[in-house]
């Protein structure tokens, strides 16, 4: 941040007198809400930080770390007396009288804008540290960022950089934000679409390597003459031989490689058995292909659905990145497990996996299936009588994402898992449902 655009900022920010709301929404952006109507949102992020203003926006996952409890308790609500530039530095101070001080209290919310030490500081009256978004100790820099801590003023630092003048600071903290969006939407979107891609790949090659069905039934039989054969030898074999030369039942000489560290006589079982593997595998050899295609369709809606995003909420939501919470580093073992706000939300990525998940479900959790097609079931764990709108609807559109790739309007169905009654396979009956209509735009795809 420029020290020009940093003045202009707080000048503007001087127009409010009340901050009704503050909160992270990504691990290094803060939202103030000013007046319970303006949303300006400051971008924390070492070597990188920036300001811009845009509409209030859901955060992608819960924050309560001790900052973000001390960060809502004590702005929220609070009355805002003012904001400076303190120095000359590249900092945005503000005073602050909290809602929750019982006297007259003050207290200041320091954000420092100085690349590589860029921080979000709580400050009590006396200068002294009440928490940071970051900590830094001794061994890191003079300056120790920790609670309890007295903050030390930043060194003067002489700088030379070009003086703007900004018409409309309002104006121009949203197109920074426009711009940042676009730049952010297309870098998010293509590390997305490589990780989807190469998902679909996988299930490609194995696809590719699955045996086929008369190769398979035509070494059953081999596997079983072999055995007979050998049944027929039996006592030409000796311990130690490592190969049967006989004739095989049409008179043609034939030579048979025998297995090592079996007894002579449990060599034709060996091969019987050998027979009867190779013939289930034939015979199930299209379920397995069926249960990788299905994968395969999933991730391809998946892919599709990410071609469709428009915002990075909805990129995450598709595919999140890896969670640094052991809670959330949790992994279904069939199915997909997703987290909209907090909520555990399954997705079965084929009909076994559906069954699967009507069979974990709890029955107050939230069950949802697009309405006259086949697709993916979806689950939401919860017991509340009442979700937020917003994890209903964003689960609602992961349904329809995740069962089909072609544009349209479509309904999604949903009601409590004890209301589901499953018919046949993952086939189901259900009562007591609600119903969100979701629209499906179309997009030129390419893998």
């Amino acid at each position: 941040m420029k020290l020009y655009e940093l003045k202009a900022i707080a000048n503007q920010l001087n127009n409010f007198t009340f901050i009704s709301r503050a909160r992270r929404i990504e691990d290094n952006t803060i939202e103030i809400m000013f007046d319970k109507k303006e949303s300006y949102f400051f971008n924390m992020t070492r070597g990188h930080s920036f300001i811009y203003k845009a509409p209030s926006q859901r955060p992608l996952q819960g924050y309560n770390a001790p900052f973000d409890t001390l960060l809502h308790s004590l702005l929220s609500g609070s009355k805002l007396l003012s904001v400076d530039v303190p120095n000359g530095d590249r900092i945005l101070r503000f005073t602050i009288a909290p809602k929750s001080s019982y006297k007259d209290k003050i207290i200041y919310f320091q954000l420092e804008f100085t690349g590589k030490n860029t921080n979000a500081i709580l400050i009590d009256d006396n200068e002294v540290i009440i928490e940071a978004l970051r900590h830094i100790d001794a061994d890191s820099s003079f300056r120790v960022i920790r609670p309890g801590m007295e903050l030390l003023s930043i060194p003067p630092f002489e700088r030379t950089e070009e003086s703007k003048k900004i018409e409309d600071v309002d104006t121009y903290l949203e197109q920074k934000f426009t711009d940042i969006q676009a730049k952010k939407l297309l870098e998010l979107k293509k590390q997305k679409l490589t990780t989807v891609a190469k998902k679909i790949k996988k299930f490609e090659q194995l696809l590719s390597k699955l045996p086929n069905k008369e190769e398979l039934e035509a070494q059953a039989e081999v596997f079983k003459n072999d055995g007979n054969l050998i049944l027929s030898n039996l006592y030409q074999i000796q311990p130690y031989d490592r190969k049967l030369k006989t004739y095989d039942f049409d008179g043609n000489e034939i030579t048979i490689t025998l297995p090592k560290d079996i007894k002579v006589n449990r060599i034709p079982d060996y091969y019987f058995n050998l027979s009867k593997r190779a013939k289930s595998k034939a015979k199930n050899v299209y379920i397995e292909q069926e249960n990788l295609s299905s994968k395969k369709a999933f991730y391809e809606n998946i892919y599709y659905a990410l071609e469709q995003a428009n915002t990075p909420y909805e990129l995450e939501l598709l595919v999140p990145k890896r969670a640094k919470s052991l809670r959330k580093k949790e992994k279904l073992r069939e199915g997909e497990l997703f987290w909209i706000e907090d909520y555990k939300v399954m997705v079965g990525r084929n009909s076994n996996e559906n069954q699967k998940l009507l069979s974990l479900a709890k029955s107050n959790d939230i069950w949802m299936h697009t309405r006259e097609i086949p697709g993916s079931h979806v689950i939401i764990r919860t017991d509340k009588q009442n979700l937020p709108e917003s994890v209903l609807n964003a689960a609602a559109k992961l349904c329809v994402d995740f069962s089909t790739n072609h544009p349209g309007n479509y309904l999604v169905d949903y009601t409590k898992r004890k209301f589901v009654k499953v018919q046949e396979g993952s086939n189901v009956e259900y009562d007591k449902y609600q119903t969100i209509p979701v629209l499906k735009e179309g997009v030129e795809i390419r893998i």
